[in-house]
């Protein structure tokens, strides 16, 4: 501890001057709830030191020496050390101007408070700023993580290629039924002409267009991809686009029970792109909930199935297709079953709540989602995912990061994350449909939460890769460990 204390009375000395932000912690991974939590730290002040707690009961699984390069390598950072001993005494070596702690600190017992009172420093509560895009912060710090292979990540939870090889074998022949709402997605390519001279608008001309079976479709497609058998029910509208529904499925091996609701179309989403840019969507859609008749009609034509059945998916758009009557009829089927429940609703666009799907093995939202479905836009992500399984009474989750990658945490407050591998994403769309099936079935075989994360970030990487939603293959997937090795 008094090596400790020279240090920081060094660092205060060599810059008395300037005000000093303090932030500690475990750090047994570098999230994104970290990173805005520093630059928020880091914003305050003109320096920002990090304190890593020694080993203890909560981040023993990845050494001191590791932790603290991680929290050295991220740029908002100044200066890094172990925090041996009473926490009270370093900050009366450093006398920091600020401590910054998360919010769900608040309420309780902060020893530093008494400390930073004394020598006139504040100590403040934060979340730091909650931005939803894809190129947040942490993006830029996961240049300097494994991207390609995930080297830390598989030494640290023992995990070989040999074994997710072998994972692709064992999740041939897992019966699965997906239920949600089908999209139809078309993609219209334009080349651009210019500037209107009449008004301020960008002016192109389609080229041509391709249409790709979406939504909880694909989620079906890719787990006939895999090998599973796969049984989809939906509802769409009496047009030509269920024409277009029907023949990629027989196309792709999936049974279909498709109901016919008369009161909206077959989900369309147009993306007009240029240059491999997305320039406009178009949406044409009904976002009302079925009627009790298309339950009970969904309810009587799925029971029986599960009798058949190892997964049971939700894949929800909140396009209606899953009337709460009808989740939770499902689910209390299921469960009395054995089925293996799994769960996604996505909220970009539109508002949903993922905690509806209560009981399931594994749920995947965004940070955004989850963050919707607990009320809560200031925790870190351990607290966030923790409020969710709670919420849910789920057993893993799965928090998709954008570029940031995977943040993984299961019941029990075990938390990890994952970069992401594809750093160079032609075509996002279709990234959590292929994470939450294929991390989904992994776990359904037997599989741990933190193999069938690696899966699930290894088939989204391959995705991405390609413009449209294509079903995932095996033989894809297995590819792209070859190249690993």
């Amino acid at each position: 501890m008094n090596a400790l204390c020279e240090t920081l009375r060094a660092i205060r000395a060599a810059d008395s001057a300037k005000r000093i932000s303090f932030v500690s912690g475990n750090f047994q991974v570098i999230h994104s709830g970290h990173v805005r939590l520093l630059r928020f730290a880091r914003e305050m002040a003109d320096m920002l030191v990090v304190g890593v707690l020694p080993r203890n009961d909560f981040n023993a699984v990845v050494s001191e020496e590791d932790r603290l390069e991680n929290v050295r390598s991220l740029s908002v950072v100044d200066h890094t050390c172990l925090l041996q001993g009473d926490i009270g005494e370093a900050i009366q070596a450093l006398r920091p101007d600020f401590v910054v702690k998360g919010k769900e600190h608040e309420d309780s017992d902060n020893p530093e408070a008494a400390v930073l009172e004394a020598s006139g420093g504040k100590l403040i509560f934060a979340a730091g700023a909650v931005f939803w895009s894809e190129s947040d912060m942490i993006a830029h710090e996961a240049t300097r993580l494994p991207l390609r292979y995930p080297h830390a990540y598989m030494q640290r939870r023992g995990i070989s290629l040999r074994r997710l090889e072998d994972l692709l074998h064992v999740l041939r022949g897992l019966r699965v039924i997906v239920v949600g709402d089908t999209i139809v997605d078309e993609y219209v390519h334009c080349d651009p002409l210019g500037m209107s001279q009449e008004d301020p608008t960008l002016v192109v001309q389609a080229a041509d267009a391709s249409r790709y079976l979406g939504g909880a479709g694909i989620v079906a497609a890719h787990a006939a991809g895999l090998g599973a058998r796969a049984r989809f029910a939906t509802i769409c509208g009496q047009d030509a686009a269920v024409d277009f529904v029907r023949a990629r499925l027989a196309d792709y091996g999936v049974e279909e029970h498709i109901f016919i609701d008369g009161t909206r179309p077959t989900s369309l989403k147009q993306r007009f792109r240029c240059r491999g840019k997305t320039l406009l969507r178009v949406s044409h859609l009904r976002q009302h909930a079925i009627d009790r008749a298309l339950v009970g009609q969904l309810l009587d034509a799925l029971s029986p199935l599960l009798d058949d059945t190892d997964v049971l998916v939700f894949s929800d758009f909140n396009y209606g297709c899953l009337a709460q009557p009808l989740v939770e009829a499902l689910t209390r089927i299921a469960l009395e079953k054995n089925v293996f429940i799994m769960a996604d609703s996505q909220s970009s666009s539109q508002v949903g709540d993922v905690s509806r799907f209560r009981n399931a093995g594994l749920l995947t939202p965004t940070e955004r989602e989850a963050r919707l479905a607990v009320h809560d836009f200031e925790s870190g992500l351990v607290v966030l995912a923790d409020k969710l399984l709670e919420k849910a009474s789920a057993r893993n989750v799965l928090m998709t990061l954008g570029e940031a990658g995977l943040f993984i945490q299961r019941g029990g407050a075990d938390a990890d994350q994952l970069p992401a591998f594809n750093q160079e994403a032609k075509d996002v769309a279709g990234a959590g449909d292929s994470l939450l099936i294929a991390a989904g079935l992994a776990l359904a075989a037997g599989e741990d939460v933190w193999h069938a994360a690696c899966l699930g970030s290894l088939a989204a990487a391959v995705q991405v890769s390609r413009e449209g939603n294509i079903p995932l293959t095996a033989g894809e997937i297995a590819a792209c460990m070859r190249a690993w090795r």
